[in-house]
Order: structure tokens, then C-alpha cells, then sequence
């Protein structure tokens, strides 16, 4: 007889989240369903409604937790100089997509219109969260041009894991090399 793990709300709908995440990276949104999901995460198709409502609500917010920012990324940059905070910054980003890669590029490039109000608030998040990291006041302007460094991140992050037209390496210098540039040349 399988025992049930006993999680509270939290740990659950994380774990819900979770599993929601690798199977829609894996296949299509049409071709996983929520009894999937509950089957990948071992509970009832029951808590997926509790938690979440529908399926579309799901992948929504499994979308919106792959590509935004956390607050916790920034808050756990190492100190130091903009070389440094800019070097973990990048690096933090590449091992998110890597490690998401089928799920992230799925959500990235999604056509849906709900998808993409959940990218734009992404978006917005994560010139905020690069603003901070490279210290940075948060003007309209500069969030305009980090948007747009954003749009660069996403591109370059689909040569490397998509197309394998770059590796890593070039993925990293291109970003970091990127963001210090406009830190030191554009925002004097």
C-alpha cells in the first residue's frame, strides 16, 4: 500500500506548481491534463481545483512562477562591485532557463494573449530586479532600456537552448558584457 505524504497548503501547491511546470514543458497544453498532474505530484485531481480552480488557472500561474523573478534572487546577490553583482545576476538567469529550458522556452514563446499579460508583468519585474542589482534608480527611463535588455536575455537565452547557435559561455558574455555597457555608457 503507497503512503501519502502528509504537506501543508504551502509545500503542496508548490509541489503542484512543480510538477504542473515539467509537464507542460514537456507537452503541449492541450495534451497534459489535470489527472496528470495530480498522477506526477501522487494526490487526488481534486487538489488541483482546490488549489489552483481549472487547469487554465494552473498553467497561468505555473507560467508566471517559470519567468518571473523572485525577489529572493536579488535579495541573495553577492556584494561587491558591478562586474560581480552583474556576473551573478546573469549566471543566476542562465541556470534558471537551463534548468527549465522545455517549460521556459514554451512559456516564452506562447501566443496566447493571457501568456503574454504574464510575460509583460515579468518583464517589468525583472527590469525592476536588474535595476537593484546593478544599483540602478528606477526611473521610467531606465526601466524602459532594461525592458529592452530583457528582450536581448530572452532572445540570446533561445540561441543557446533552442537553436545551440551560441553556447553557455557565449550566452554569458553576451548578457553580462551587455549590462555592464549600458550600466557604464548609457546611464551616465
Amino acid at each position: 500500500m503507497k503512503t501519502i505524504t502528509r504537506l501543508g497548503p504551502d509545500q503542496r501547491r508548490a509541489q503542484l506548481l512543480s510538477c504542473a511546470v515539467r509537464l507542460f514543458g514537456e507537452r503541449p497544453y492541450a495534451d497534459v491534463s489535470t489527472s496528470d498532474i495530480a498522477a506526477a505530484a501522487g494526490v487526488a485531481r481534486g487538489l488541483i481545483n482546490h488549489y489552483f480552480g481549472t487547469k487554465r488557472d494552473l498553467y497561468i500561474e505555473a507560467v508566471r512562477v517559470l519567468v518571473t523573478i523572485p525577489a529572493v534572487a536579488v535579495e541573495q546577490l553577492p556584494a561587491g562591485g558591478l562586474a560581480t553583482r552583474v556576473d551573478a545576476s546573469v549566471t543566476w538567469f542562465l541556470d534558471v532557463v537551463s534548468r527549465h529550458a522545455r517549460s521556459w522556452l514554451a512559456a516564452v514563446d506562447a501566443g496566447d494573449p493571457d501568456v503574454r499579460q504574464v510575460l509583460a508583468a515579468a518583464d517589468e519585474v525583472a527590469a525592476e530586479s536588474i535595476l537593484t542589482a546593478v544599483g540602478l534608480a528606477d526611473t521610467a527611463e531606465h526601466r524602459a532600456i532594461m525592458r529592452a535588455y530583457c528582450g536581448l536575455a530572452k532572445a540570446t537565452a533561445r540561441e543557446w537552448l533552442e537553436r545551440g547557435a551560441i553556447d553557455r559561455t557565449q550566452a554569458h558574455a553576451v548578457l553580462a558584457t551587455t549590462l555592464t555597457a549600458l550600466v557604464r555608457e548609457v546611464f551616465r
